[in-house]
């Protein structure tokens, strides 16, 4: 007898645990096929929005301008000299006392003179025996008993001892050292009782009318200024002065590169000094420039100065200028455009040929 086989019992917790399980992997599966038929996400594109600099700016117009030089210079005396002797001698005058004015041929010293007197008398008692001798030659020759030949001969002897004379003349001469112009006896250079060999130095003359200023014009200033032009100089001793430009260096100085001008001045009572420092304003051409600030001045790449301004599509350019004048306001300057646009601020923050923000209104309206 065949035994009947038990039925298995179930365990409930299993039996949902599996439900469980499968409920899961259905949902997984429907929302992968959902997914998959889904159109693909719009990629997000980010914008950044370029930022154009904003600068301020002036509106400027080329005017007339009376291109005027402001330099610093000195007064000067027109010539010095120191008047030395002609000849050896003991000093045994100086007549002149320092400071004092003089006129030209003014004995400043006075040296010994020795046997010079002694030897101009005897050339002078020579002269006088040959002019004998061709007295007494004439009568002959008209008599006939000389030759005309000797006549000439003895003409030729009296003129030989006129130049000793003069000689001798010129020689005692020398002992008188005098001013070789007008002017004023500086400074005294031999005392009494010193010995001077020819060459040396009795006193300092220095001619102070006219009074000269000396300035240094710039390579840029030369080209304007001519000669014979005036120039006002104001002294720091409180003299106003007019004087012309009477010489102008042909060669520029190597280590200034600048060239030495004279200004003359008339000084007929030697009112005025030399070595006062001198301002000198020399008006030249008429020019058209424009008047900027000096701060705002820049340099291009190659070192060149220049304003930076914006052209009519607010563009920056640059101009190189050259100053011609300059006041307490700033600077007149050429070679800007005759209308333009000055950038004065943020000319440090906007690159040449790049577009710029004005911070005024349109350039027409600006300039009107």
């Amino acid at each position: 007898m065949i035994g009947r086989i038990p039925a298995m019992k179930i365990n409930t917790s299993y039996l949902f645990a599996g439900i469980a399980v499968v409920a899961i992997a259905l949902w997984f599966v429907v929302n992968s096929r959902e997914n998959s038929k889904a159109p693909p996400r719009a990629k997000t594109t980010i914008t950044v929005k370029q930022t154009v600099p904003t600068v301020i700016y002036e509106a400027r117009l080329a005017e007339e301008h009376k291109n005027r030089f402001s330099l610093f210079g000195r007064t000067e005396a027109n010539r010095e000299v120191d008047v030395k002797a002609k000849t050896a001698g003991l000093v045994i005058a100086a007549p002149i006392t320092e400071g004092r004015r003089i006129a030209k041929g003014t004995v400043i010293c006075r040296q010994g003179v020795d046997a010079r007197q002694a030897v101009l008398d005897q050339m002078i008692a020579g002269l006088k025996s040959r002019e004998a001798d061709l007295n007494a030659t004439k009568i002959l020759v008209e008599k006939g008993f000389k030759s005309a030949i000797q006549l000439d001969s003895d003409k030729a002897v009296v003129d030989g001892a006129r130049a000793s004379v003069k000689q001798a003349e010129i020689e005692l001469d020398n002992v008188n050292m005098r001013a070789p112009f007008a002017g004023v006896y500086e400074k005294q250079t031999a005392e009494i009782g010193d010995f001077l060999s020819p060459g040396q130095s009795c006193g300092r003359v220095i001619e102070m009318n006219p009074l000269v200023v000396t300035i240094d014009l710039t390579e840029n200033q030369v080209g304007f200024v001519k000669l014979g032009q005036d120039a006002d100089i104001e002294l720091v001793t409180g003299e106003s002065l007019t004087g012309k430009v009477r010489y102008i260096e042909s060669k520029a100085n190597a280590s200034t590169r600048t060239f030495r001008t004279e200004i003359s001045v008339p000084n007929p009572d030697y009112a005025l000094k030399g070595g006062v420092t001198a301002t000198v304003s020399i008006q030249t051409d008429i020019t058209m420039a424009q008047h900027v600030p000096a701060k705002i001045l820049s340099l291009d790449q190659d070192g060149s100065v220049g304003v930076r301004y914006l052209d009519i599509n607010d563009v920056v350019r640059f101009a190189r200028v050259k100053t011609i004048d300059e006041d307490a306001n700033g600077m007149w300057v050429t070679g800007l455009p005759d209308e333009t646009r000055i950038i004065t601020q943020g000319q440090d923050f906007v690159a040449i040929g790049t577009q710029a923000n004005p911070s005024l209104a349109d350039y027409k309206s600006a300039v009107e």
